[in-house]
């Protein structure tokens, strides 16, 4: 038994990539029978609009990537957007949110640099419909945006990133008085790094704790690390002032053979140990009052996603309507929650990975590889080649005179192979394809990338597949 204090609130994001969900009007009902009060949409579909009137359900509508280009170079376009995909609705449809484009920094597209005059023009929009002061505009970033994530006392933000985007945005949203919204996800650091991190760790069980050597404060979970990495990555730019909203994260409950952590039983422990972390009140360890609103992905599982077996089992229920596993979203219901399995009792080892809090976004993180930038020129590149074969950790065996990847014997050649070495190594984590502007991630393989730009296209094809 345990006390239930006001906390922060659950919210689920409603993903509709499939063909065999529920109609808009039944999932309403499923959400109001379950005590959800709050849902987010990955675009701003009529239907779905139209059957949340009048429920109380507060909502968080999307402006798709897509669209940011059109968003931002003309006012007009998003003054129609609004118009028609908010204003049409408030308020008996009670959007409270604009989600402007997706984890817009890890879109193949090129979209970042539109973000930020699409969110101002979005801002726009509402003002001049006078809904500005009803609904808050941002923009989820995925953990990949942070250049450095352990430990979470020296968290920042990708410094390619501070000045063209991270600041401008801030200001925005301390001038809206909007939020930050960050879609975290410790599955993928547990999968990539199960020999480090326990698993009580990364499930809100009962485990010793790891200390931060920067703050000295002692984290229990590897979600309030990961949180606390932005939180700090936002004051080093002296924006303490500022909220978060998790937009996104949850645990699969079925997955390929190598996706090691993917289980019902894993899934059931995330969330309902995370709804009670999250209803029980208290922020994380750098900012213990900050109740956190946090919105689990997702509600449904999705059968027409791409990708492993995980993308498309993070659902709560399945298509018909039934629980995937038994956990509560109400402080009600938390009243007789237990966790499946008893709490781990000290012992256990919680050691940190060398960078805990990224892994890319969700839905592309086992798609992503890192290759070198030939405009860095040969003698950046041979530093940051030097670095990531020494003190990085790089396997860089293949690429010594007489090995397999040798051949071409060219500082951008050894370089692709020892970034995406070390990027893959690093659980594909924030900031670990950078190394001084001399690198990027693609999403493509690079057998796949180079065969239509890159000039190394057979030695990629050959040799990544070893990196």
């Amino acid at each position: 038994y345990f006390f239930v204090a006001d906390g922060g609130s659950i919210g689920v994001n409603y993903g509709r990539i499939a063909d065999n969900l529920p109609s808009a009007v039944k999932v309403v009902q499923l959400l109001k029978s379950q005590g959800l009060s709050r849902v987010k949409v990955f675009d701003a579909d009529p239907s779905v609009l139209r059957s949340l009137a009048g429920s109380g359900i507060k909502v968080t509508v999307d402006l798709p990537n897509e669209m940011l280009s059109s968003a931002a170079k003309k006012p007009s376009f998003a003054a129609a957007w609004v118009q028609r995909n908010v204003a049409a609705y408030h308020p008996a449809t009670e959007i409270e949110a604009i989600a402007v484009g997706n984890e817009v920094f890890v879109d193949t597209h090129n979209t970042t640099k539109f973000l930020i005059q699409a969110m101002r023009n979005i801002h726009q929009a509402l003002v001049k419909s006078n809904l500005h002061s009803a609904i808050k505009v941002s923009s989820p970033i995925a953990l990949s945006a942070l250049q450095n994530s352990y430990p979470s006392s020296a968290g920042s933000f990708r410094q390619e990133l501070v000045e063209p985007v991270f600041r401008p945005m801030l200001e925005f949203l301390r001038e809206t008085g909007s939020y930050l919204m960050v879609n975290a996800y410790p599955f993928f650091a547990y999968e990539a790094n199960s020999d480090v991190i326990s698993l009580d760790y990364a499930l809100f069980r009962e485990n010793p704790g790891n200390v931060d050597a920067g703050n000295g404060l002692r984290y229990f979970s590897l979600f309030d690390a990961q949180i606390d990495a932005v939180f700090a990555a936002m004051s080093a730019l002296k924006f303490d002032d500022i909220e978060m909203v998790v937009s996104e994260t949850g645990w699969p409950s079925k997955g390929d053979g190598t996706e090691i952590g993917a289980s019902v039983a894993n899934a059931a422990a995330y969330n309902g140990n995370l709804v009670r972390r999250i209803l029980t009140g208290g922020g994380t360890p750098l900012r213990p009052k900050a109740d956190l609103t946090v919105y689990l992905f997702a509600l449904f599982n999705e059968d027409d996603k791409n990708g492993p077996t995980s993308e498309r089992n993070y659902g709560l229920f399945y298509p018909n309507e039934e629980k995937v596993y038994d956990i509560p979203f109400t402080s009600e219901g938390l009243k007789k929650y237990k966790d499946k399995r008893a709490p781990a009792t000290g012992g256990g080892h919680v050691t940190a990975p060398p960078v805990t809090g990224g892994g890319v976004s969700r839905s592309t993180t086992r798609n992503t590889w890192c290759v070198a930038s030939g405009e860095a020129g040969e003698e950046k590149l041979q530093a940051a080649l030097d670095f990531a074969c020494g003190e990085g950790g790089a396997d860089c065996r293949q690429i010594q005179p007489g090995a397999a990847c040798f051949k071409p014997n060219t500082v951008e050649a050894h370089a692709s192979f020892a970034f995406n070495s070390y990027y893959q190594r690093n659980e594909r984590a924030g900031g670990s394809c950078y190394f001084g502007g001399a690198a990027y991630v693609v999403a493509q393989p690079p057998s796949a990338y180079s065969r239509l730009i890159h000039p190394l296209s057979r030695y990629l094809f050959v040799c990544c597949g070893k990196c």
